[in-house]
């Protein structure tokens, strides 16, 4: 199933866990302190690190910084006797998967570390989808019609795969990317906007969310009202994204429309505050998308409000945090031409520049 690393300072924790793991088919092997684990790293390909946050000298998070500059891809989880929202700030900035606290239970532990390897398996298949594209492109120009369409196709399984781990995360809004995109793309289409651009909005809409990997489990299912600091966690979630997607080459600035959408154009939304024309179209029309979709839509801490109650929320903030022309081509795709939202993953020719 996978080869898990141990990292505790505690002999009965180390013990405890890798009985406990190797009972659900895991290879484990354990370590007492960060020189063991970081010799133990290079030997072996491990696909998950599990580690306490504090230990003697070295702790979880300078051992997490370490492991980050071997291998960026394999997911870490902390663990931690102090379960506070800064512990988790601090887990999460230093690039953790997630963090489960002390004293531990199997069930969640099994989730978190489930979920973990399913993105590890995910990430993989990413990889090996991009090195065969690579090994693609080298070959003869006489293939090259049926080389673009091989790249599209790993283009789409790739975004397809990203757009899914997010759904594997909080299942509680799975659909949302995809129904976002779908929405935006027919905003963008009511407004006039090229079919390139359409085609770049609707994928962006796709992966608008992607960020929110890096949020802890317990705070994106929340049953309840989240706290500042919680809520500052779930809006860092826009610049993960851009850093996510900053090397996607398509016909619009994807890691930039990303970063924007919980911009509003009168300067009250985030991260940067910004205002008016500082703020992409691409990024005013996945806003609006957004703000629908989540509205009517199903969520841990509250019931779908319905789309009446959606429309009406931009409405109201029409030409006041939404760009007035979409606010305007939603209302007339929802009132008079009878729209529906529509969760199915699109496939476009993507119009990659």
């Amino acid at each position: 199933m996978g080869q898990i690393l141990i990292v505790d300072d505690e002999k009965s924790i180390r013990t405890t866990l890798k009985i406990f793991l190797e009972r659900e088919g895991y290879v484990v092997d354990t370590a007492e302190n960060t020189v063991v684990a970081l010799d133990l790293f290079d030997q072996n390909a491990y696909d998950l690190v599990l580690t306490d946050i504090i230990m003697p000298k070295v702790t979880g998070v300078e051992l997490l910084e370490k492991l980050r500059h071997r291998a960026v891809d394999v997911p870490v989880i902390i663990m931690t006797g102090e379960p506070t929202v800064d512990t988790a700030i601090t887990a999460v900035k230093a690039g953790a998967f997630d963090y489960v606290r002390k004293p531990l239970t199997k069930a969640i532990l099994l989730k978190v570390v489930n979920e973990a390897m399913h993105v590890r398996g995910l990430m993989e298949h990413k990889k090996r989808l991009e090195e065969e594209n690579q090994i693609y492109q080298h070959h003869l120009e006489a293939v090259v019609s049926k080389r673009t369409e091989a790249l599209v196709k790993t283009i789409q399984s790739t975004i397809s795969v990203m757009s899914c781990m997010m759904e594997l995360r909080d299942p509680y809004t799975a659909g949302h990317q995809r129904k976002v995109g779908n929405m935006a793309a027919t905003i963008a289409r009511e407004i006039g906007m090229t079919d390139r651009v359409i085609d770049g909005i609707r994928v962006t809409g796709y992966l608008h969310d992607i960020g929110k990997i890096a949020v802890p489990l317990e705070i994106l299912i929340k049953p309840s009202k989240l706290t500042r600091l919680e809520f500052d966690m779930v809006k860092e979630h826009t610049n993960s994204g851009r850093l996510l997607l900053q090397n996607i080459g398509l016909s619009i600035p994807v890691a930039e429309v990303v970063w924007q959408h919980h911009e509003r154009i009168d300067g009250s939304g985030y991260p940067r505050g910004l205002k008016k024309e500082q703020i992409l179209m691409e990024s005013s029309i996945l806003a609006v998308a957004d703000v629908v979709e989540a509205m009517t839509s199903h969520r841990p801490y509250r019931p779908g409000l319905g789309l009446e109650t959606a429309l009406k929320e931009i409405e109201t903030k029409r030409g006041r945090e939404f760009e007035a022309d979409v606010v305007d081509a939603c209302l007339t795709l929802f009132r008079r031409k009878d729209y529906q939202i529509e969760d199915q993953f699109v496939h476009t020719r993507l119009f990659y520049e």
